[in-house]
This record gives structure tokens, C-alpha cells and sequence, in this order.
């Protein structure tokens, strides 16, 4: 079996800090993490894997020069291959040319059975690009994913919702996002450190995977993040005084009619 996962390199959202003048992201100096979606994408490809040891694992990103060092933690982890999309070509892409640039490179690694991504990355929360991946490829695809198991050449997939779960089965090659309610990420081993230390990760550019550039990029992109700030913090709370729920009750009237609130 060929499993392919798709990942994304995001900045710590503990550390993010925002530039009150142009509303961007600062990301100098904010460390750089794997997306905590795709960590659980990841992990559940290695289960396959595990139960399977023919089966074969490559890791595919968009991303700067710098998310070489993700690709490594996560042949670190137990994938066997890791490859990064990075042209200048590709930046400013939204979810939709995302999704066009990473289709093109999964083309290019060829045939595959399962296709692993997160629901969706912490610093956009969109939950777009898998889904969008899988109708690039014309495939199905399940998302949500909070138990899995294989079937012979289908996949059985138990899907939460907002007010249950459903149980699916689809038939190989599909596209899975995973939640972490799948699983638990493995850490990296002494060994595959060393071994994704050691591991040459393929670089493609535009060209490479063939892509058309009037569908990737900045001027490609249908969708663009107008602001982002940081909500000024609320004010302090008012402590209603009073030995019974009765008197309370009263002062909490009294001020308000005071304030005019009533």
C-alpha cells in the first residue's frame, strides 16, 4: 500500500503576535511547529504501516525552504519519504491554489491508495485544502475521521459530527482528514532522528510538478484575508453584593437602572 499524508508547517498560535499597524501575522522570531491535524494524520498512516510493513509513506508539504526541517521530524517519525513544493510561484496561494499546487505534486509521486491530511491547520482554520485536494484528483473523500480501519481495498471510517458519528466505507484511492480524536501522535525515536537527519528531501518547484501558474500563487488566489487583529481585552467584571439570592438580585437591578441598562 502507498499512503501518502499532506502537511503543513504553522507557526506556534501560543506565540502569535499581531502588527497593529498592518493587522499581519509577525512571524520573525515565532517558532515554527507541524500543523497538530496533519501530526494526527501522520500518526495514523504510520498505524497502517505498522500493521503493514510493505506498505510506504510519503509526506508532501507547500511551504518556504524552512519546512525541509518538519519534513525531517516526520520521517523522524516513521515516514519514508518527505517532499516540499517551494517556488516563489506558489506563495500567497489561498486554500484553492493550495490545493491546485499540492494535487500537481501528488500527481507527480504517482499511484497511491490513501491520502492522509488534517482537518484543518491552526493558523487558518479553514478546513479546505483536503477536501479540495480530493476533488482536484476526482476521489472520494471522508473527513472528520475518528476511528479507521481497512477492508481489503476499502476504507471503513467512522466520521464525528456536530451531533453524533456515521459510519462510512469508501472504496481505495480517498482522501481522509483526521481529528485528534483519532489517535495519539508518536514521538520521534533515537533512530529516526538520526535517519531524518540523514534524509535528502525532494524539492519541487513549479515546473516539477507541472502545474499551471495562472491557477497558483497570490494573483491566482479568488480568496485573500482582509484583517486580522488581536481583540482588545474586556473589562473587569461587576461583583454583585448581597447575603441572599433576594437582596442580589435587587442590588444587581438597583445598578443597572443606575447605569441605565433599565
Amino acid at each position: 500500500m502507498k499512503i501518502i499524508v499532506c502537511v503543513k508547517q504553522v507557526p506556534n498560535t501560543n506565540q502569535i503576535k499581531i502588527n497593529p499597524e498592518t493587522g499581519t501575522l509577525i512571524r520573525e522570531g515565532v517558532p515554527a511547529i507541524l500543523n497538530p491535524d496533519d501530526a494526527n494524520a501522520l500518526e495514523e498512516a504510520l498505524k497502517v504501516k505498522d500493521a503493514n510493513p510493505e506498505t510506504t509513506v510519503t509526506v508532501i508539504t507547500m511551504g518556504p525552504p524552512q519546512a525541509k526541517e518538519m519534513l525531517q521530524e516526520c520521517v523522524a517519525m516513521g515516514a519514508d519519504e518527505g517532499i516540499l513544493l517551494s517556488d516563489r510561484a506558489l506563495g500567497g496561494s489561498d486554500t484553492w491554489a493550495t490545493s491546485n499546487a499540492v494535487a500537481a505534486g501528488i500527481r507527480k509521486v504517482g499511484a497511491f491508495d490513501l491520502i492522509f491530511a488534517g482537518r484543518q491547520a491552526i493558523d487558518g482554520d479553514t478546513a479546505q485544502v483536503g477536501p479540495q485536494i480530493a476533488e482536484k484528483l476526482g476521489i472520494p473523500q471522508v473527513t472528520y475521521a475518528t476511528e479507521l480501519d481497512i477492508d481489503g481495498d476499502s476504507v471503513i471510517v467512522k466520521r464525528a459530527l456536530e451531533d453524533g458519528y456515521e459510519k462510512l466505507k469508501v472504496k481505495m484511492p480517498c482522501v481522509i482528514t483526521a481529528i485528534k480524536e483519532l489517535n495519539t501522535p508518536r514521538y520521534m525515536s533515537i533512530r529516526g532522528i538520526l535517519k531524518g537527519a540523514k534524509q535528502e528531501i525532494k524539492v519541487w518547484s513549479a515546473d516539477d510538478i507541472g502545474v499551471d501558474r495562472s491557477v497558483v500563487g497570490l494573483k491566482a488566489s479568488p480568496t485573500n484575508v482582509f484583517k486580522s487583529f488581536t481583540p482588545k481585552p474586556k473589562g473587569a467584571g461587576l461583583t454583585v453584593e448581597g447575603d441572599t439570592a433576594k437582596e442580589k438580585a435587587a442590588n444587581l437591578m438597583a445598578d443597572m437602572k443606575a447605569r441605565h441598562i433599565i
